[in-house]
């Protein structure tokens, strides 16, 4: 089974069986609940993660506690990848949002294997590329959109393809996600739901009812 995700990956996949299968050994498999810390902002890094199923949020904190959730990983994401080139000390804290399951890697057999395959690590240059372009537009939301704008963008992002889903987030994460305060991004829920855009029930169960609408208002 984990053989199979390790092909559902991009980095994994370009590899040969023999060099997944030496990696496989060396993997360990752990299992947290959710707000469990697969790891904090400042420790050591000496891991590879693989997201088996689940989210995790990637978040850094500010010297007087504030966080902001700087991505938000799903099933077949990788995460701690910096300190594979580097080894510097963790760069953001890890956490789960939900039940998730990761693979393990210590970072040495990894970078064997991308000794042995140096053609591999054009697929993390593409990773890290496309976070830090999310970076970049993250930035950029934050200097040229208001905060209605950015929370029907992340509420966009997190919906996906579906009009219904759960909100994986407490709402002092998704003010993270935003960039704002908790009561300003509530504000613009509040909003949406007056306009007919979303219509939530319970704490975390959201429905989109005017897509377009709200595409519209996350680019003004």
């Amino acid at each position: 089974m984990n053989e199979r995700r390790l092909l559902d990956t991009d980095l994994f996949a370009s590899m040969p069986e023999t060099v997944r299968a030496g990696l496989l050994v060396q993997a360990t498999s752990r299992k947290y609940t959710r707000g469990d810390v697969l790891f904090r902002q400042g420790d050591p890094s000496g891991e590879l993660f693989l997201l088996l199923h689940g989210r995790v949020a990637i978040a850094s904190r500010s010297n007087d506690g504030r966080e902001t959730v700087v991505a938000v990983l799903e099933d077949g994401g990788l995460i701690g990848e910096l300190g594979l080139f580097d080894d510097a000390p963790r760069s953001a804290e890890a956490r789960a949002l939900t039940d998730t399951e990761v693979l393990a890697f210590p970072y040495e057999p990894v970078r064997l294997a991308l000794r042995q395959q140096p053609e591999a690590l054009w697929v993390v240059v593409r990773i890290l590329a496309q976070r830090l372009r999310a970076t970049d537009e993250a930035l950029a939301d934050a200097v040229f959109l208001d905060v209605p704008a950015r929370t029907a963008k992340r509420l966009i992002d997190l919906a996906g393809d579906a009009d219904e889903f759960l909100l994986p987030l407490t709402q002092e994460e998704l003010a993270g996600l935003v960039g704002a305060s908790r009561e300003r991004v509530n504000k613009a829920i509040a909003l949406f739901i007056r306009l007919g855009w979303i219509e939530v029930s319970g704490r975390n169960h959201y429905r989109i009812l005017d897509r377009t609408a709200l595409e519209d208002r996350s680019s003004q």
